[in-house]
């Protein structure tokens, strides 16, 4: 098991970071929030280490990385629920902090967690009922970020745009021209995408 990785960042994608450990180039899969943190433009060779965790598949080994133990915990217990793999485990990340899952699911709420896209209610229900006992009760202050939980997908386009080096302006004019329309569930993803050929078109 790798618990963390340390190293310059090579490089940072949509979805990933580079850091290399002792001349290797370990790709790590993050949320936009902690890639956000890792863009090369603070600082060419920047030194960084992320708590990580490994997952293990026939055809494949996978390395997560996480802002901090708390997240990495909080991935790690969300598998263990039925229908959470690592990539929506991943998801909800992107879409909640901790705190903010802990919230959710210790006050039961189904609506909160069926802002991530491919959690509906049923599933939603069975999170609460797996994980209520499991997550406990939010520690921070993070629980009671209204902007964050009312429309989540922004911030997580604005800080994967602003940690690929744009300015906060273009960043917010680019996630204002790819707002999804009402009722549709956003893709952060793909939003993130969309937002970067608009600037690029600019």
């Amino acid at each position: 098991m790798i618990a963390f990785v340390r190293g310059p960042v090579a490089a940072v994608t949509l979805s990933s970071a580079v850091l290399e450990v002792g001349g290797v180039g370990l790709e790590l899969m993050c949320t936009p929030g902690t890639l956000a943190t890792l863009s090369p433009k603070v600082g060419t060779g920047q030194t960084a280490t992320l708590p990580t965790s490994m997952v293990v598949r026939e055809d494949s080994l996978t390395l997560f990385g996480f802002l901090d133990e708390d997240e990495k915990t909080c991935f790690e217990l969300l598998q263990t629920a039925s229908g959470v793999g690592p990539k929506l485990a991943q998801a909800m990340l992107a879409v909640l902090s901790p705190d903010d899952l802990r919230a959710a699911v210790s006050g039961e709420d189904v609506k909160t967690l069926t802002r991530v896209p491919g959690i509906g209610q049923k599933g939603a229900q069975r999170i609460i009922l797996e994980l209520k006992d499991r997550l406990g009760a939010p520690v921070g202050s993070r629980a009671v970020a209204a902007p964050r939980a009312e429309e989540p997908w922004r911030d997580q386009v604005r800080q994967g745009l602003q940690g690929l080096g744009w300015s906060a302006k273009d960043a917010d004019r680019a996630v204002d021209e790819v707002a999804p329309g009402p009722g549709e569930t956003p893709d952060v993803a793909a939003l993130l995408r969309a937002a970067l050929r608009a600037l690029s078109k600019a």
